[in-house]
């Protein structure tokens, strides 16, 4: 009974992330044909021909749909129309706030431009002993960045997520000395925060990644980035040893 608890639990590890994926990629993959596919002329809608429903065609049509309109208002004319149409959302009192801050959100989610979270520190809050995890997004600015250097303190706007959920939590206007900067990446960090700690980084596949990573860089082979861990070790050995390697 223990192996088969144990082959159970083992499967269950490897097949339920694999299913709650797929089911999402569905889920999302139906509610875009759900939405699309009615404005689709029928003439043009591949299930008035096939006996059988063909999941993806609406997300299909929504891709082509995005991509030629981003096309068409890359050009001058397009600008314009756009521009037309923002100056008359301006006008709308309730509609303008929700467009504009909608908008700003999404040019900075889909920027090129780094204007995302880089970084993961520390902070102590929400008292000091104990520690949280940040992602720190920028230096201040504006108005907040200039209040703050009256009083002689420079500052970096971090990001407090909440567990387990990590698209809600608190900005905060920290001293950049009170700040600890952390190796993990920003995935690695939003892992961190949503399992509650259970999922940590692992010390060893980064500094992996990283010696890789160079070695890359630097046109050397990467048969065996693991020797480069050992290699302080070797040296001690060869030290004691007189030079010679320790079997």
């Amino acid at each position: 009974m223990s192996r088969l608890r144990t082959y159970f639990l083992t499967g269950f590890i490897i097949t339920a992330p694999l299913a709650i994926t797929i089911y999402l990629i569905w889920t999302f993959i139906e509610w875009v044909d759900s939405w699309v596919i009615p404005y689709i002329p029928a003439v043009y809608n591949p299930d008035t021909y096939l006996p059988v429903h063909i999941p993806g065609f609406g997300l299909l049509a929504a891709i082509i749909t995005i991509t030629i309109v981003g096309f068409l208002t890359a050009n001058f004319i397009g600008k314009s129309i756009v521009s037309w149409g923002e100056e008359i959302l301006n006008r709308m009192p309730v509609v303008r706030n929700l467009y504009s801050g909608l908008k700003q959100i999404f040019e900075t989610v889909l920027s090129d431009q780094s204007a995302s979270f880089q970084e993961v520190g520390l902070v102590e809050y929400p008292r000091n002993g104990l520690w949280a995890v940040v992602f720190i997004a920028t230096e201040t600015r504006g108005e907040v960045d200039k209040t703050l250097k009256d009083r002689k303190v420079k500052t970096v706007s971090v990001f407090l997520p909440t567990t387990p959920n990590p698209t809600s939590g608190f900005l905060l206007f920290v001293p950049e000395k009170d700040v600890i900067r952390l190796k993990m990446t920003v995935e690695e960090g939003a892992k961190l925060v949503i399992s509650a700690g259970l999922v940590a980084p692992d010390e060893n596949q980064r500094r992996l990644k990283e010696l890789a990573d160079q070695a890359r860089k630097n046109g050397q082979p990467t048969e065996n980035p693991l020797k480069a861990l050992f290699l302080p070790h070797e040296e001690n050995i060869r030290k004691k040893d007189g030079g010679k390697r320790r079997k």
